[in-house]
C-alpha cells in the first residue's frame, strides 16, 4: 500500500502545450515540471507512492521525455577487468557505494591521460549512422501528450566529456595551450553529436519540441575557464547546436553546473533559450539574482538544490524553499521546476514528495 500520494494541480493543457508555451514565456496552467534522480531514491519513491517505475514521472507531473536512439554499431573499446567500459565512448568507471546504500559510477583510468598526439587523433568516435532511429517513432507516438526532447547534458559538452577520457587536468592544460589534436578530437565529437541530432530532426520533423545540451562552466565560486577561451574554443561549438535547433524551429536548453551566469549573455547572443541546473548556493546563481539579471530573457530550469533542504532539511523546509523559489521565478514565466541535479540517495522520501507536491500546490498561474 502506498505511503504517500501526489495530489496534482488541475490541468487545462497537455504537457507538450505547457512546455512549448513556457519556452515562449507565455502563461500556462501550472509550472512545467522536470525530474532526475539516482537509482536508489527513485526506487524508494516508486515504492512509497505505490506505482510502477515507468509510471513515476507521470505520477509526479513530469512534462517531457527524451528521444535517444540506441547504438547498434560494433563495440569500439575493449573490456577492462574490474571496470565498466562504455562501448561507444570509451569512458572507464568503477562503482563507488555511498553511505546511503546507493552509489555512483566514478570515472577513472582515463585512456587519453598523458596521451601523445597520435593516440588522441586516433581515438575512436562513433558513426552517427550506427544508431537505430526507426525505434524512436514508437516512443514519440506513445508519449505524444508530453514534450519530446533530443540530446542530453552530454551533447555539446566540451570540458566534461573530454575530461571523462582525458582527465580534467589534461583538458584544462590542452585547452589553455590550444593543443591542436585535442581541438580536433573535440571537433570530431561535435560532428558526431550534430550528425545524430540532425538525423533525428530530419526523420521526425515537427515531432521534436526542444534540444538539450550541456557545458559545466563554473565551480561553486567562480568560472572554470576564461571568457576569452570560452569565446574562442567552446562558444563556436555551442553555436553549431543552436544553429541546428533554429533551423528546425525548436529551442535549446543548456545544462550548466556551478557558477555559470557569467556566460549567460553570450548564451542569449547565440540563441540559447534556457539554462538548466542553477545551483542556488553557487556565486551569482540564486533565484533572485537570475530573475533580476535574466528574467524574461532566459528560461530557468532547476534551482531546487539537492544539497540543501531537500537532502538535509525537513519536509516543511523543502516546501518553504520550493514556494519561495516559485514565487521569485514564476512571475517572469519561462520557469521549469526541477532539482539542481539528480535527487541524491540521502534524500528522505518525504522530502522528495514534498518537493513535487509544492510544485502542484504553489506552481499555478
Amino acid at each position: 500500500m502506498a505511503e504517500y500520494k501526489i495530489t496534482k494541480a488541475k490541468e487545462t493543457m497537455t504537457s507538450r502545450e505547457r512546455v512549448i508555451r513556457t519556452f515562449n514565456f507565455e502563461k500556462t496552467d501550472r509550472v512545467t515540471i522536470g525530474y532526475e534522480s539516482n537509482a536508489l531514491i527513485h526506487y524508494k519513491l516508486v515504492r512509497a507512492l505505490g506505482v510502477k517505475a515507468s509510471q513515476l514521472p507521470r505520477t509526479l507531473g513530469v512534462d517531457y521525455i527524451g528521444a535517444k536512439p540506441l547504438y547498434t554499431g560494433k563495440r569500439l573499446f575493449d573490456e577492462v577487468p574490474d571496470r565498466t567500459v562504455n562501448r561507444e565512448f570509451g569512458y572507464r568507471t568503477r562503482w563507488i557505494e555511498n553511505s546511503s546504500g546507493g552509489g555512483y559510477e566514478d570515472y577513472c583510468d582515463f585512456p587519453l591521460k598523458d596521451a601523445d598526439d597520435e593516440e588522441i587523433l586516433n581515438f575512436p568516435v562513433p558513426d552517427p549512422d550506427d544508431y537505430d532511429y526507426d525505434a524512436l517513432g514508437e516512443k514519440i507516438a506513445a508519449n505524444r501528450d508530453l514534450a519530446i526532447y533530443i540530446g542530453d547534458p552530454g551533447f555539446g559538452d566540451v570540458i566534461n566529456s573530454t575530461g571523462m577520457v582525458m582527465s580534467m587536468g589534461d583538458v584544462f592544460v590542452n585547452l589553455q595551450l590550444e593543443h591542436e589534436p585535442t581541438l580536433e578530437f573535440i571537433r570530431k565529437r561535435t560532428d558526431f553529436h550534430i550528425g545524430v541530432l540532425e538525423r533525428i530532426l530530419t526523420k521526425y520533423k515537427g515531432e521534436i519540441d526542444f534540444m538539450w545540451m550541456g557545458e559545466d562552466l563554473g565551480t561553486q565560486i567562480a568560472p572554470i575557464i576564461s571568457m576569452e577561451k570560452y569565446r574562442k574554443i567552446i562558444k563556436p561549438v555551442h553555436k553549431r547546436f543552436t544553429d541546428l535547433a533554429k533551423a528546425y524551429d525548436i529551442p535549446t536548453l543548456i545544462h550548466t553546473c556551478g557558477s555559470s551566469s557569467w556566460v549567460y549573455e553570450d548564451f542569449i547572443e547565440i540563441g540559447i533559450k534556457g539554462v538548466d541546473t542553477l545551483q542556488p548556493e553557487a556565486a551569482n546563481m540564486s533565484p533572485q539574482y537570475l530573475a533580476d539579471h535574466f528574467g524574461g530573457r532566459l528560461n530557468f530550469r532547476g534551482c531546487i538544490s539537492t544539497a540543501g533542504a531537500l537532502s538535509y532539511g525537513t519536509a516543511e523546509e523543502v516546501t518553504d524553499v520550493c514556494k519561495e523559489t516559485l514565487g521569485i521565478l514564476m512571475p517572469h514565466r519561462g520557469y521549469h521546476f526541477a532539482p539542481t541535479h539528480c535527487i541524491q540517495d540521502n534524500t528522505p522520501v518525504e522530502n522528495a514528495v514534498a518537493m513535487y507536491q509544492a510544485a502542484h500546490d504553489f506552481g499555478l498561474y
